[in-house]
């Protein structure tokens, strides 16, 4: 009942803000690089804050931080998708609401100071990369729900790190949002406030399960969408573009746009791998070295990106810088 009721609140929610997209132009506009072709409301994945705030609300003496964190990030994501800012302030609020889980985590207590600075890069750049790949109808909130759900099991099943509402209360959020989202005419994009809103309560949990089982493979949860991110900085560095402005050189966008497969298969092709390589991870744990499992998933997931090299050049695309 708990969870109908949280669906239900959320789901009133989001057409209220529907109502507040429309009356102020909150829109996101197709330009040449896009993955979609007509005029959308952006800024539905605000509903994952509601979400964070109505846990908050029950929990606020266990949950301070991580709830500042979360705010502080929807709040500069939600001006972003407004009102574009400069990488410099939403950087800084990134990294002000890391400090925040990072201090609720005692990160700094348990970590040199050199694991600190990695901890902190690894933090934004998987923040940033989950915003990276939110460009077409479907991918965050599948690739949320493939997520949070094996975080969900690893809570219930293999080692318990967390309260498990608090995993759960993300997954409805997602549910919500997929509703009005996993459409061929999506009601509604995530936009900045959705992506980098639950990319920050993922981290949150995956850093707290890594602290508690002291081992980082659960990273892989988000070996997709890390593999993804980073190897299209590495091509976009090397054509010398800049790597903060849109462009169609993600895998999924290549999919999309080149080869015209359904922005929900694509959608689901991501999640479905992501979810095969959650079951290795959670078969091999502690059977393998973690260095041996990390280049299990990783060299096959690189592999199967270089295939976007040879689909481009079968294209014959060019890409300006």
């Amino acid at each position: 009942m708990q969870y109908t009721i949280l669906g239900i609140l959320l789901m009133i929610l989001m057409l209220l803000y529907f109502k507040v997209a429309d009356r102020f132009n909150i829109i996101d506009k197709p330009n040449q690089r896009s993955s979609h072709t007509e005029i959308t409301l952006r800024g539905g994945g605000i509903i994952f804050w509601f979400s964070a705030l109505f846990y908050s609300v029950q929990h606020i003496q266990n949950n301070y931080f991580f709830f500042t964190g979360i705010t502080l990030v929807s709040l500069v994501s939600f001006w972003d998708d407004i009102q574009n800012l400069s990488n410099k302030i939403r950087i800084s609020i990134h990294f002000l609401a890391i400090t925040l889980i990072f201090y609720d985590l005692e990160l700094f207590n348990l970590v040199p100071i050199w694991g600190i600075i990695i901890a902190y890069i690894l933090a934004i750049g998987l923040i940033n990369a989950y915003n990276f790949m939110d460009g077409i109808n479907g991918i965050t909130g599948l690739y949320t729900l493939t997520v949070m759900g094996s975080l969900l099991y690893i809570n219930t099943n293999v080692q318990w790190f967390t309260d498990g509402v608090f995993i759960k209360y993300g997954i409805v959020a997602s549910l919500v949002f997929l509703f009005f989202n996993y459409r061929k005419k999506a009601k509604c994009f995530a936009g900045d406030v959705g992506s980098i809103a639950i990319a920050f309560w993922i981290i949150y949990l995956v850093w707290k399960l890594s602290l508690v089982t002291n081992s980082l493979i659960w990273f892989l949860f988000l070996a997709v969408y890390g593999v993804d991110a980073i190897c299209t900085i590495i091509h976009r560095l090397y054509l010398k573009q800049n790597i903060f402005e849109a462009h169609r050189l993600h895998l999924y966008q290549v999919l999309s746009n080149e080869y015209k497969i359904q922005h929900r298969l694509v959608s689901l092709y991501y999640a479905l791998v992501q979810i095969a390589i959650s079951v290795l991870v959670v078969f091999l744990y502690r059977k393998v070295q973690e260095i041996t499992l990390f280049l299990i998933v990783i060299l096959p997931l690189i592999l199967i990106y270089s295939s976007k090299f040879y689909m481009l050049n079968k294209h014959s695309l060019k890409f300006n810088s």
